[in-house]
């Protein structure tokens, strides 16, 4: 027989929803404290907010190196990518120049060549942005500087496209910086 306290705790319980929204919110503030709980709780770890961004993506756009570890070590997939534009977390963390979060993201084996809905590469959106420690990380985890993306660009079209001089030279005639 059920009493009316275990009655009570149930109504009180946040819905699969709220868990899965403090678990986008915990993400996106490194608070690493409550994600084991709530996932343990019924949050799922590869769950979409409403603009298609998993929890693993948030952490890292947002920089949080120590939530994106955390979330990496609970089973996170390292290249899920967001549903409107395909960027992975790793493509995100580019752009942004969190160069701590592309070590845990490329340690725990997310694909440096990944490609968003345009073809763009992390590589790319690092040399977009100028990120040259990135840069560097990248290529030593294997990134391919050849890519081109669907208009036809490779990382020496756009650093020349964005007067990019240092990295038109590293990537002239296609070849990998040492």
């Amino acid at each position: 027989m059920i009493d009316n306290t275990m009655i009570v705790q149930a109504q009180q319980m946040p819905s699969r929803t709220q868990l899965q929204e403090m678990l986008f919110i915990a993400a996106r503030t490194g608070r690493d404290d409550m994600i084991p709980d709530l996932l343990r709780a019924g949050a799922d770890i590869e769950g979409r907010d409403p603009k298609g961004y998993t929890a693993i993506v948030l952490a890292s756009y947002n920089g949080q190196p120590s939530t994106t570890q955390l979330l990496l070590s609970l089973g996170a997939n390292p290249d899920s990518g967001d549903t409107e534009r395909g960027n992975t977390a790793l493509i995100g963390v580019c752009y942004k120049g969190y160069p701590e979060i592309v070590k845990e993201l490329v340690a725990a084996g997310a694909d440096a060549n990944a490609r968003n809905v345009i073809g763009q590469t992390a590589l790319m959106m690092a040399v977009l942005f100028n990120q040259t420690e990135i840069i560097d990380l990248l290529l030593e985890a294997g990134a391919d500087p050849t890519i081109a993306d669907l208009n036809g660009n490779t990382v020496q079209t756009l650093a020349h496209l964005h007067g990019r001089t240092e990295l038109i030279q590293r990537f002239s005639n296609g070849h990998r910086p040492v």
